[in-house]
Parts: C-alpha cells; sequence; structure tokens
C-alpha cells in the first residue's frame, strides 16, 4: 500500500496518486504511522527532566492504534516502560515479543494477578491483603496507589498506603518499586483540583521516597506532563499524547503532537439522485436539489458511529463534503455535489489529512460531545489496522529490531 508521509503537525499529506487507489481495501483501513508514535514519545520525553522515565500507555489496543505496534513504537521512540490496565493486555504484549518494564495499572483478581505476575508485569497495591496475595504466589513488583481525588481505585488514606508500601518492602519476594496517583482533571486547565491533588500526592510520596531507595514515583498523565513540571516527579504515563492526539482536545499541532492514525475508505458506488429524493434508514436526508451521493463501506459495525448521522464531513479528492442520512452498520453517504470529482475505488478519508485540509479526531469528538480517545478506541477489529513508518510498510522484524535497539538507550 502507497501511504502518503505525514512528517509534522503542521504539515498536510499530499493527496495520493491515483495509481496507489486501487490498493486501498474495499471496507475501511487504519492507516497508522508508528513514527508519528515515535515522534510524540520523543516529542513528550523533552518536556522532562534528565532521568526521568517515560511508561507509555497502550491499553485498548494502544487506543485503537494497535497495542503490539504502538508498544514497540513507543519503545523505539524511548519510553523505557510500558502500561496497561489488565492482565489479558500484558500477557498479549509478551506473547507478541514486547519485552521491557510493563505496569498493569488495574485491578486485579484471582487467575489476573497469577496471569499479570506471571507476564512479569509489575502490579498495583493499596491495600495489605493484596500484597501477601502477590507474595503467596512467589512474589513480584509492586506499585502503591494513593487515590488523591479520582474516586476509583487505590486507598484515599495516606497513613493506610504507608502501611501498604511497608508491608510490600518486607513481604518475602515482594518488590515495592512504585507509589503513584491518577490525576482527574488534569485536561481542564483552569481547575484547581489538580493542583490539590498534585500537592497531596507529594507529600505522601515524596517522604516515603526517601524512605525507600529506588522507589519510581508517578503520577502524570499526557496532559499533566505539558501542564505543570511538578507532576513529572520519577517516571511520565503519556497516553492520548503519544497518539497524536491533544490532551486538551483543541488541535495536536499546538502541542506539537503528531496524529498517527488516519481512517480510510474506498468508494464503493455513486449514485445520482433528484430533488425530493431520500438517503438512508429513516430518510433522514432528503435532497433538496438533484446531487451525487457516494456510499462508503463504513459504519457503525467498524466503528464509527451512528452519532455522525448528518454530523459529519469526508475528504473526497481533498475537499470536504457533508456525510448525509444515517450512519448504518456497514455504510455511509456522503453528498458529493452534482459533478463529483471522484469515481469508485478512489479514496475517501473520514480521518487524516489531505490537500490543506484536515478531519482530526478532536473535530469529530467535539461533533459528538465527547474525546478525541474515544473516536480512536472505538474502531472495532473490522477495520484492519496498516502499520507503516511515514509511509513504509513495517515488517515484524523491522519493528522488533527497532525497538530492541531503542531500548538499549532508553531511559
Amino acid at each position: 500500500m502507497v501511504i502518503a508521509s505525514h512528517r509534522g503537525p503542521w504539515q498536510t499529506d499530499p493527496p495520493l496518486r491515483r495509481s496507489s487507489l486501487a490498493r486501498v481495501p474495499l471496507r475501511a483501513i487504519a492507516a497508522v504511522n508508528v513514527a508519528a508514535i515515535e515522534r510524540n514519545v520523543a516529542r513528550l520525553a523533552r518536556e522532562l527532566a534528565p532521568g526521568c522515565r517515560v511508561c507509555a500507555v497502550v491499553k485498548a489496543e494502544g487506543y485503537g492504534h494497535g497495542a503490539v505496534a504502538s508498544a514497540r513504537a513507543a519503545q523505539a521512540g524511548g519510553a523505557g516502560w510500558l502500561a496497561v490496565a489488565t492482565a489479558q493486555e500484558a500477557v498479549a504484549l509478551r506473547a507478541a515479543g514486547v519485552e521491557g518494564r510493563l505496569l498493569v495499572m488495574g485491578s486485579l483478581l484471582g487467575g489476573d494477578l497469577d496471569a499479570a505476575l506471571a507476564a512479569a508485569a509489575d502490579v498495583v497495591a493499596w491495600c495489605e491483603a493484596f500484597v501477601d496475595a502477590v507474595a503467596a504466589r512467589g512474589g513480584g513488583r509492586v506499585h502503591v496507589k494513593l487515590d488523591t481525588g479520582m474516586g476509583r481505585l487505590g486507598t484515599r488514606d495516606p497513613e493506610e498506603a504507608t502501611r501498604v508500601a511497608q508491608a510490600a518492602a518486607v513481604a518475602p519476594g515482594v518488590e515495592l518499586a512504585g507509589a503513584m496517583t491518577h490525576f482527574a482533571t488534569a485536561d481542564e486547565r483552569e481547575d484547581t483540583f489538580f493542583a490539590a491533588q498534585l500537592e497531596r500526592f507529594r507529600a505522601w510520596a515524596l517522604p516515603l521516597r526517601e524512605l525507600h531507595q529506588g522507589l519510581l514515583v508517578h503520577a502524570a498523565n499526557s496532559a499533566a506532563i505539558l501542564r505543570d513540571r511538578d507532576a513529572h516527579l520519577d517516571m511520565v504515563r503519556p497516553g492520548v499524547g503519544i497518539y497524536g492526539l491533544d490532551p486538551f482536545g483543541e488541535d495536536p499541532a499546538l502541542r506539537q503532537l503528531e496524529p498517527a492514525l488516519e481512517l480510510r475508505a474506498a468508494v464503493a458506488a455513486l449514485r445520482s439522485i433528484a430533488a425530493g429524493e431520500s438517503i438512508g434508514y429513516g430518510r433522514r436526508f432528503v435532497a433538496s436539489e438533484p446531487t451525487t451521493i457516494a456510499t462508503l463501506p463504513v459504519g457503525y459495525g467498524d466503528g464509527w458511529p451512528r452519532a455522525l448521522t448528518n454530523n459529519a464531513e469526508v475528504l473526497l479528492a481533498g475537499e470536504r463534503r457533508p456525510l448525509v442520512g444515517t450512519v448504518s452498520m456497514d455504510y455511509v453517504t456522503v453528498d458529493t455535489g452534482p459533478a463529483p470529482r471522484v469515481a469508485v475505488g478512489d479514496e475517501a478519508v473520514l480521518l487524516g489529512a489531505r490537500r490543506g485540509e484536515r478531519i482530526l479526531a478532536e473535530e469529530v469528538a467535539r461533533r459528538m460531545e465527547t474525546i478525541n480517545y474515544e473516536v480512536t478506541t472505538s474502531l472495532l477489529a473490522r477495520v484492519p489496522r496498516a502499520h507503516h513508518r511515514d509511509g513504509e510498510p513495517v515488517s515484524e522484524k523491522d519493528a522488533t529490531l527497532l525497538a530492541t535497539e531503542a531500548r538499549s538507550g532508553a531511559r
């Protein structure tokens, strides 16, 4: 597949050559530029003080970009750690040959704890009983979580968190590896709760680090990295930012971030309709004048949501054209105007950039009244991911080699 280069968030891709259009699959495809992920990791790392580690979050299939490819790209970009939410995600990375430090951030019960420890993953504790369970299974590396205001996981009591840390420090086979929290409002820059959370966490974690040499203190997500250096501590955990999605929901270019994913499809059919004719379920689009409708083989069965009915645009021949009618399970329809500049088989871009025009995940999210990474994580397995490096296909062997080389110099 020929994929146009996207070398910076301030540039747009040149149009694909018509000779390449035949190579666009007959349904949708998500083209993921792993070089963009590498550059985003390196860009975020430049915000950090020397010695501060990067733990790239690749949960939920790398926010929809592909977990294994994203993990290797993040390592190549300088991430010394990876983080996931579940034991199954950790097992899948190890099964694919991904090495290096791996943190499972979510809750682990019974067999999930067994699986996480078998994958040589660090795990998160907030009660002494969990530390005992790790020790009973032969031990492992533990990070203690203080809930400073997210209200989900972790103990809210700093004294209890300290007791859990002390238990981990002395339990046979258990290593106290880290102290952590998670911010609730880091992406709301005018909010004062973020500062209160950070103050509460530092007041507990920094004295704990004095007592336990080598303890990694970490809290910052992508927004916190860009918002406050005091939140960087010993390690940061960027997620959305490494994929070139703006953590503040604005424009990634403002943060020098580069969107890594493009969603494309090929025009499946063109149909001329007269004024008064309708398109799609419920007749939610009725033409006011003669026009031509392009049908694209992508729908909510692929993760392109029904909420975009009459509420999105698509790039055809580098021009924005409105999505019209109801988004169905397998198709969307686009009003190309009475004199379309496209033919059956031509490329349509639902997320991406062409000829100076961009459709960002942030724009789609605003239309849906949601967040940018719900847009990418919603893309289902029916949409194949095509990984490339600035237009050159990435082989599994090359990806593994690059990640191995990067880890030798990762901080």
